[in-house]
Formats: structure tokens, sequence, C-alpha cells
């Protein structure tokens, strides 16, 4: 059985007057989510005024787990959570082969 890469997509409305906070805050730590065990890759997308998405790929879901569980996630959520102007967002996705 070959395991699926996941695939996490985060979508977080920040209040306007934040945005440039939230980049601040989370774009020099980028890297550090990459580098996490089990992480292909991490990026931020901008849409819209104020919308944000994360695309992040993991090779487990436990991987994903993890990193949810881990320091560096405690480190971010508490700090950006405040600058919601709506609740987070997220799916776990895999890819259909075709």
């Amino acid at each position: 059985m070959t395991t699926k890469v996941i695939t996490r997509l985060v979508h977080l409305q920040i209040t306007i007057d934040r945005c440039a906070d939230f980049e601040a805050f989370v774009g020099p730590r980028m890297g550090r989510i990459a580098a996490q065990p089990g992480c292909l890759g991490v990026r931020l997308l901008h849409g819209q005024p104020g919308h944000y998405f994360t695309v992040s790929e993991w090779v487990e879901e436990k991987d994903l787990e993890a990193y949810r569980d881990s320091s560096l996630f405690a480190e971010i959520w508490p700090t950006v959570k405040p600058w919601f102007a709506a609740k987070a967002e997220a799916w776990t996705t895999t890819q259909i082969p075709f």
C-alpha cells in the first residue's frame, strides 16, 4: 500500500489593521514549519484583502498532527489567533490520482 501525501489547506481571515503584523510574524517562520519532520513544503498565499491561505504537504497525517502538537505551532497559533476576523477554516486533503 502506498502512503498518500497529505495536503493541508487553511484559510485565515485577518483583520485589515493586523495584516502587516501577520505577514511579519508568520513569514519568517515558514522555513521552520517546512523543516518539521515529514513536511514536504509550505506556502503562504494572499487573496482578497485580509484573506490568507496556508498550503502545506506532509508525508503522513501523523506528521501533520506532530506539528500541530509542537512548540512551534504553540508559538505561532496563540499569537495570530487574536488577529482573526473570522474563525479559521481548515481541510486535510489527498490528491486524486488520474
